[in-house]
């Protein structure tokens, strides 16, 4: 659905452009778009690549096991329908571990992982479960620690104090994880309610 929405836009842009006589400034604006893209990452290459070993060697110290120790309390809480020894709970620690370092590309196979065997446990059902939806939501959300991307992106452009924004990414992602987490419950409850009707 996302590729029609995207297609379609792309279309209707050109075709307007094409109707105004301002065909030369799309083509410039494409080549414009595509040499800042490989200017990025070929900036962004660098730093992720540090904060990823920086990442490697918190794993290997044992750090992000012992977070998902820490967090492991919280996180029964949150998906209670997953046994605590279950594939499941490792991936959804990982993924959770991962995102609160602001290492998206990291976390995301962790997240479908655990979406996996979220599906195993919800007998392959075509139905989300509640703990599918659980992780969706925290995992969109999710709470940041170090913003390692847009600190890498505020870099590559120059930025005199790239790391200033982690206290509000802190606070942002902290509201927007609680938020998300409370919609979810209050979701599930209604429908429960309603089913117990």
């Amino acid at each position: 659905m996302i590729n029609k929405i995207w297609v379609a836009m792309l279309v209707i842009g050109i075709g307007f452009a094409a109707i105004n006589g301002r065909m030369s400034e799309v083509n410039e604006a494409i080549f414009a778009g595509a040499k800042d893209a490989v200017t990025i990452c070929l900036g962004l290459i660098s730093i992720l690549v540090f904060w990823l070993g920086l990442m490697k060697i918190a794993q290997v110290a044992g750090l992000l096991r012992a977070l998902s120790r820490m967090m492991s309390p919280i996180v029964s809480r949150l998906f209670p329908e997953v046994p605590r020894d279950h594939p499941a709970m490792g991936y959804i620690l990982s993924n959770m571990t991962a995102n609160l370092f602001g290492l998206g590309n990291a976390a995301t196979p962790m997240g479908i992982k655990a979406m996996e065997q979220l599906k195993l446990l919800n007998q392959n059902r075509t139905e989300a479960s509640r703990s599918m939806i659980t992780l969706l939501a925290i995992n969109t959300a999710s709470i940041t620690l170090i913003p390692t991307t847009v600190i890498s992106i505020r870099m590559s452009y120059g930025s005199v104090s790239p790391t200033e924004i982690v206290g509000t990414t802190l606070l942002a992602t902290t509201c927007s994880t609680l938020g998300a987490i409370l919609i979810d419950r209050y979701f599930y409850h209604r429908r429960m309610r309603r089913r117990a009707k």
